[in-house]
């Protein structure tokens, strides 16, 4: 399924369990406010008393002097069991007694079970008997889950029980966490939900999980879109005004970020098609994604590097000396897509050879097999697409870097070029890579761009360019389309 960036609500409700775990604090004061969400309780009530565990409120039993599992219980709603401990507190109220203990078992899902709630025959699993002589310490009690139920993805209800025999005595629990995914419907008498497969057991339904089959993925962010690309190109002759051409080069890109069932970034694939570069010297081509610091990140792969020797690489494949995670994802254009030998460049002078489109995948890996970076986790909220930071730079000049309109420069920018020539950036007041009257040196549009042919300055192919730059985009904000008299197509490739 694919996930567009989203701001997510969520909403607590006490006793509903969160991802893959069921849990039962009895804060809610209320025990009618459970029920509603399908626990059942069997000579249990809520207690604010002294010996109340933890918070405001225990569960509190009645007198344990009956040895059946069904005197004193409480029973979860239907749950997905998934994988690890069950874990509780509990307490006794007083010293006395024979025999003090809590019982476990499961009951299966049986549609055909002679009952309303459809349960089938109970299980015993596990039974914990209270350390002697008796004591009213609290008791940290784990009990793993029956390997038969694990990620079994069949639904089944955990009955706790508690036992006893002999003295006057009742029992306190609280803090139960139980491994599973809520299953039951409070709409439906609380029969199970429909049969949903989650065929990984990541807590996403495979109807709704991009990658069913495998734990630690779950969605696809894309960016622009699944079957579209974004267009980026630029003008090389920072900080002169240069031919104006828009073609030195020219890169569409889609961006695919994979993110887990808790929509932690997982990784993040650039898609980048190399269309064109009428350039006399060569230019590699890099984003920085701004906030995003390189601990973040275990790897980045399938980059094109020429000629290493120019940079400074750490481990993970990141530039070294920068704040924020900076990927180069060619440092020549001529080295991924050679010129054919005659004409300026590659696929801008018309009567040049057309030279296929050239492609480069590129993977940053956040988190590998459930392991994050050294630096943790990234959410989906901070991966909006603003923060990636667009530029090129020169070859034979790493610090020679041009972005986008505004575009943060890097820590390896050479800043001292800002105010000559034809540039007018002015850092105090957030202004970059923009002359006097706001002509940008890099484009970024997002529905595709035809761009010009060798030579021919973009606002003489774009008649509407100057005025959409001059008003910062308030203006003829569909200056690209084609529409009529928005261009002189003889001067577009």
């Amino acid at each position: 399924m694919k996930k567009v960036y989203l701001f997510l609500i969520v909403f607590q409700i006490l006793a509903v369990p969160s991802m893959a775990q069921l849990s039962l604090n009895f804060e809610s004061g209320n025990r009618a406010i459970e029920q509603g969400n399908c626990w059942a309780f069997g000579s249990v009530s809520y207690s604010n008393l002294a010996l109340r565990i933890s918070g405001n409120w225990s569960g509190r039993t009645n007198q344990l002097t009956n040895p059946s599992t069904s005197a004193c219980w409480i029973k979860t709603p239907w749950i997905l069991p998934g994988e690890g401990n069950i874990t509780m507190k509990a307490r006794l109220e007083n010293t006395t007694g024979t025999s003090r203990g809590i019982v476990l078992g499961y009951i299966p899902y049986d549609p055909s079970a002679p009952n309303p709630n459809l349960e089938g025959e109970k299980t015993t699993f596990s039974t914990y008997t209270f350390p002697t002589p008796y004591n009213t310490l609290v008791q940290d009690i784990t009990i793993a889950l029956p390997p038969e139920l694990v990620n079994s993805q069949e639904s089944y209800k955990i009955l706790i029980s508690f036992i006893g025999q002999g003295g006057n005595s009742r029992a306190f629990a609280d803090d139960i966490l139980i491994p599973g995914t809520y299953n039951s419907d409070p709409s439906a008498g609380c029969l199970p939900m429909a049969n949903i497969e989650d065929s990984d057991g990541d807590g996403v339904a495979d109807a709704d999980d991009a990658y069913p089959q495998d734990f630690y993925r779950a969605y696809n962010s894309v960016f622009p879109s699944a079957n579209s690309f974004g267009s980026l190109a630029f003008e090389d002759q920072w900080p002169s005004r240069g031919d104006f051409d828009f073609n030195d080069v020219v890169v569409d890109y889609r961006i695919t970020t994979v993110t887990n069932a808790s929509n932690n970034v997982v990784e993040i694939t650039g898609l980048f098609k190399l269309k064109a570069s009428g350039a006399g010297l060569a230019n590699g081509f890099a984003f920085q994604l701004d906030g995003i610091e390189s601990n973040k990140i275990i790897s980045v792969n399938g980059n094109n590097i020429s000629n290493i020797s120019n940079f400074s690489f750490s481990e993970n494949g990141l530039e070294n000396g920068q704040d924020y995670a900076n990927v180069i994802v060619f440092d020549n254009f001529f080295s991924v897509m050679p010129k054919p030998g005659s004409g300026i460049g590659v696929n801008t002078s018309p009567d040049a050879p057309f030279v296929d489109y050239q492609t480069l995948t590129t993977t940053i890996t956040f988190i590998s097999n459930g392991t994050a970076a050294p630096g943790g986790t990234i959410h989906i909220n901070q991966v909006a697409p603003d923060i990636f930071n667009y530029y090129i730079f020169s070859t034979q000049q790493r610090s020679r870097e041009i972005h986008l309109a505004d575009g943060l420069p890097t820590n390896l920018a050479d800043i001292s070029l800002f105010g000559t020539q034809d540039d007018d950036s002015t850092p105090a007041q957030g202004k970059y890579y923009k002359t006097s009257n706001n002509l940008p040196w890099g484009l970024h549009v997002l529905q595709g761009f035809d761009y010009p042919s060798e030579k021919n300055s973009v606002d003489e192919a774009y008649l509407y360019f100057n005025e959409w730059a001059a008003s910062s985009g308030s203006n003829y904000s569909d200056w690209f389309l084609n529409n009529p008299g928005y261009r002189e197509g003889s001067k577009i490739y």
